[in-house]
């Protein structure tokens, strides 16, 4: 009976060690997936919270931009290198072509990442009546909006940016990733952002269009002459710090007003916006051009000896001349314009100003010699 229970005793399963052991094991590794969920929860919220700052950080440099040349700076180079992102283009509708006039102001290169549009066509072809961002991998559909992009993204994120029910653009990312854009993933910061770059280019391209109307000739698009007298003085001031020329070209249109009076003052009208985009067709994004007044335009052309800038004046002539110009007349309109030149002389101790007017006063007598000598022409002043 002793041997019974011995046997007993010695072969019996261990009732309470295994399960036991079997119980803090399973425990362990519960506490183990726990531990790597919540860690998994705490990165992906430490993620999301620096991504939310960098957002914030991007949206008051946003807010903050002074003007439309601040704002497509920010966009273009402050984003990619906030976000680590590997291009970043911008496109924007100009069918009035004014963002590339604003930004073309002082002789700056458009960026190669700026892309203008004539109208809002492209933008509703690629984004339909959904207007919602568009994350994933890059198509053929895409391609215009990388044209500038120095590399080919592995994935992309597009921003419709629309404002007042409008199109005004797209902001479009880039990553060599393939993964950094998935579709399907959530877009609620870049739709936040989307929605303030909207505003932010319309107040930006508001302003510039306030700006612009006290220093615009209305009938003609180019600068008038109050724009042309504070750039002169601008422009003096530079010449004389860096020791380089600087050229003033006084333009009139020949027989204006015999024009006037025998098509009438709408011909007319449309004779001087002609020359105005001839002549500004002719100049770098550098010179300036302005009415002078009436039938006359005046230019500045920096950096620029007195051979060269005849050499301009002399093909903006020709140009001029040997077209018919498009209005509704009996007969081609044909016109001719005489041109003065002048250039700065050295400058002594002579005030700026006194000498910018001086430059002004010589290119027009230069004009005057020109007339007098039989129009459609270009003479230099005498050196000063």
């Amino acid at each position: 009976m002793h041997k019974n229970e011995s046997g007993s005793g010695a072969h019996a399963p261990d009732s309470t060690g295994a399960p036991a052991r079997l119980s803090v094991a399973l425990l362990q590794a519960e506490n183990r997936r726990l531990r790597e969920q919540l860690d998994g929860l705490m990165t992906e919220a430490r993620l999301n919270q620096d991504k939310l700052r960098r957002f914030d950080q991007l949206e008051r440099k946003v807010i903050a931009a002074s003007s439309l040349v601040d704002l497509v700076q920010t966009l273009l180079v402050d984003y990619p290198a906030l976000f680590e992102l590997d291009c970043v283009t911008l496109a924007l509708v100009d069918a009035q072509y004014e963002a590339a006039r604003i930004l073309g102001e002082g002789g700056a290169a458009q960026p190669v990442q700026l892309l203008l549009l004539h109208g809002e066509q492209p933008l509703q072809q690629l984004y339909g009546a959904g207007a919602r961002p568009l994350l994933g991998a890059p198509t053929a559909a895409h391609d215009f909006l990388f044209d500038g992009a120095s590399t080919t993204p592995g994935s992309v994120a597009l921003l419709p940016l629309v404002h007042r029910g409008a199109f005004i653009g797209s902001l479009n990312l880039g990553s060599r990733e393939t993964t950094r854009f998935a579709s399907g993933s959530s877009t609620d910061f870049l739709e936040r952002l989307a929605a303030l770059v909207a505003v932010c280019l319309d107040s930006a391209l508001a302003t510039e269009r306030l700006k612009l109307a006290g220093l615009t000739d209305g009938l003609t698009g180019v600068h008038n002459r109050r724009y042309f007298e504070a750039r002169c003085l601008e422009e003096v001031q530079a010449a004389r710090r860096s020791k380089l020329p600087l050229v003033c070209l006084l333009l009139d249109v020949d027989h204006f007003k015999r024009i006037n009076d025998t098509h009438g003052h709408p011909a007319g009208d449309a004779v001087l916006r002609y020359v105005a985009r001839l002549i500004r067709a002719q100049l770098r994004g550098s010179d300036v051009v302005a009415r002078y007044g009436g039938e006359e335009f005046i230019m500045l052309l920096p950096a620029t000896p007195l051979g060269a800038a005849l050499d301009t004046a002399e093909r903006i002539r020709r140009v001029i001349a040997a077209q018919s110009m498009p209005v509704q007349v009996a007969e081609p309109l044909r016109i001719t314009v005489s041109i003065g030149a002048a250039l700065l002389p050295a400058a002594g101790e002579v005030d700026a100003a006194v000498q910018a007017a001086a430059l002004v006063q010589r290119a027009d007598q230069a004009l005057y010699a020109a007339k007098q000598g039989g129009r459609n022409r270009v003479l230099a002043a005498d050196p000063a």
